[in-house]
């Protein structure tokens, strides 16, 4: 029997003749868990689909041993009939199919003649569930009744009805609350001790630390490190992927915010399914010219909504009244509060960020593309100038801008929509989770930029869930909680108690 249950040799991978992966190799033992870590780019999605038959054998060099075997596999069957399961992070979950059908999607449980068979299907996806120790779902109900934290798990359940041997994890907790991502982790401790490897790609490296065995570190395409958890720590991890220490995770700057140039007056949202539930509720706050105003609070707190309704962007009723420099201001559509100087970088950038058919430069340009208008036509080479003055100063990484923006990692399409958003060249700009699912090096980096863009006057609201990057960045704090401003802080000594107190209404 072969001492390990995966191994990857040399994988070499090239897109238009740029090497993202460069000699990578990985050795498995079943039941370990592999932390992979790397900064956005750095070719950790490649390596994983090199891996999982999205790349099919023949289309990179290199070698893959399964079990002591060559695996040459031409698709995600073929690598899943081996028992090797990815779980991407964006989840492939069919919203209208039952939790069973979806668990079964692919490899259902047939009776004689071709019909499903359902009552098998719905029994073994229970007993699935009962085994993760999740109570709670309802097998035959539609998987869109259940929120991101359960659809997570279905996909776990999912992979586990494949027989996985290995289970690949991409960014499983991006969008989880602190108890599920608690119950995500004992899940993946309990599929070690029966035996399943695991590889485990997350920014939480708090997470990486606390389930990992080994942690292996690649940076632009190349293998840095393989090192066992027990003689590494996060600093040590970052420092590995940075390529450089990191001893200041933000940026240091000295501005003073000038005068009160925004205010958001009496802002009410009301629930776009349910219009009697508030929300957002008569929310009011100003903000000073130069100042990085970040908004703390809890999952479901109404911090989304309070910036949507100002951007005009929530699709529910909404109420209130949105002022700048003075003067009272339209924001009824997106295209309206841009006009009026406000841009937005939403929370979900896939949905709402960016136009995944087309290409990295297209998208950075396609809020001003009448700029470029000439008669019927674009002026191709006035837009180019700018798309590539744009990836210079946000430092985006790209092979290419005619390159399709999907093949962009995370943190660089995040940049591809900050860009776009600069070029209406607001007065304030909001940023709703704007590092999500970016790695350490590219946080640093847009926080730097947001440092640079408050010391040239502009105004910042930054939403966030992670407290320590609100602390870190802001110049002041607002709290929401339940809808309600339950605080409104200099960040002045500012603790993470302090804030979590008043979210919970505790102070």
């Amino acid at each position: 029997m072969a001492e390990y249950l995966l191994e990857m040799r040399g994988i070499v991978k090239q897109f238009d003749g740029v090497r993202a992966l460069n000699g990578i190799d990985i050795k498995m033992k079943a039941g370990e868990c592999i932390g992979l870590c790397g900064e956005n780019g750095a070719g950790k999605s490649t390596l994983m689909k090199v891996l999982s038959g999205v790349y099919p054998h023949g289309t990179w060099d290199g070698e893959i041993l399964w079990k002591g075997e060559p695996l040459r596999a031409q698709s995600i069957r073929d690598t899943e009939d081996a028992g090797i399961v990815i779980i991407h992070q964006e989840l492939m979950l069919v919203p209208e199919l039952s939790v069973a059908e979806n668990i079964f999607l692919g490899n259902e449980i047939t009776l004689p003649g071709g019909r499903m068979d359902y009552a098998a299907m719905n029994r073994r996806a229970a007993e699935i569930l009962t085994w993760l120790n999740i109570h709670d779902v309802n097998v035959v109900e539609p998987v869109k009744k259940y929120g991101g934290g359960h659809q997570q798990l279905i996909e776990i359940a999912k992979a586990l009805n494949k027989r996985a041997q290995l289970l690949i994890l991409d960014e499983p907790s991006s969008s989880l609350t602190a108890s599920e991502i608690e119950v995500l982790l004992n899940i993946i401790r309990r599929l070690k001790a029966e035996g399943v490897t695991c590889v485990y790609i997350s920014h939480k490296l708090d997470e990486v630390e606390a389930i990992c065995d080994t942690i292996v570190v690649i940076r632009d395409g190349q293998h840095i490190a393989t090192t066992p958890m027990s003689d590494m720590n996060v600093d040590r991890i970052i420092a590995q992927m940075v390529g450089r220490e990191m001893n200041q995770l933000y940026p240091q700057r000295a501005h003073a915010p000038g005068e009160v140039v925004f205010e958001a007056r009496n802002i009410s949202c009301y629930d776009a399914d349910n219009p009697a539930r508030k929300r957002v509720d008569n929310i009011s706050f100003s903000l000073r010219k130069g100042e990085i105003l970040g908004i703390a609070g809890l999952v479901g707190a109404g911090r989304t909504e309070l910036v949507s309704a100002i951007f005009g962007a929530y699709p529910g009723a909404h109420e209130g009244e949105v002022w700048l420099d003075g003067r009272k201001l339209d924001t009824g559509t997106p295209q309206k509060a841009i006009k009026a100087g406000l841009a937005m970088v939403p929370e979900d950038r896939k949905q709402h960020g960016i136009v995944p058919d087309l290409s990295v430069g297209q998208n950075i340009t396609l809020s001003v593309l009448g700029q470029y208008a000439r008669a019927t036509r674009i002026d191709q080479e006035a837009e180019l100038k700018t798309i590539k003055a744009e990836i210079a100063s946000v430092k985006l990484k790209t092979a290419s801008p005619f390159l399709p923006i999907t093949g962009l990692s995370g943190g660089n399409q995040q940049k591809a929509v900050l860009s776009k958003m600069l070029l209406t060249k607001p007065k304030i700009l909001i940023l709703d989770e704007p590092t999500r699912g970016v790695d350490v090096g590219a946080k640093f980096e847009i926080y730097q930029l947001m440092f640079d863009l408050a010391a040239q006057g502009m105004s910042i609201i930054m939403v966030s869930s992670e407290l320590a990057e609100v602390l870190g960045i802001s110049d002041r704090v607002l709290v929401i909680g339940e809808g309600q401003l339950r605080g409104n802080f200099d960040n002045d000594n500012l603790s993470q108690e302090t804030v979590l107190a008043a979210a919970l209404d505790q102070a």
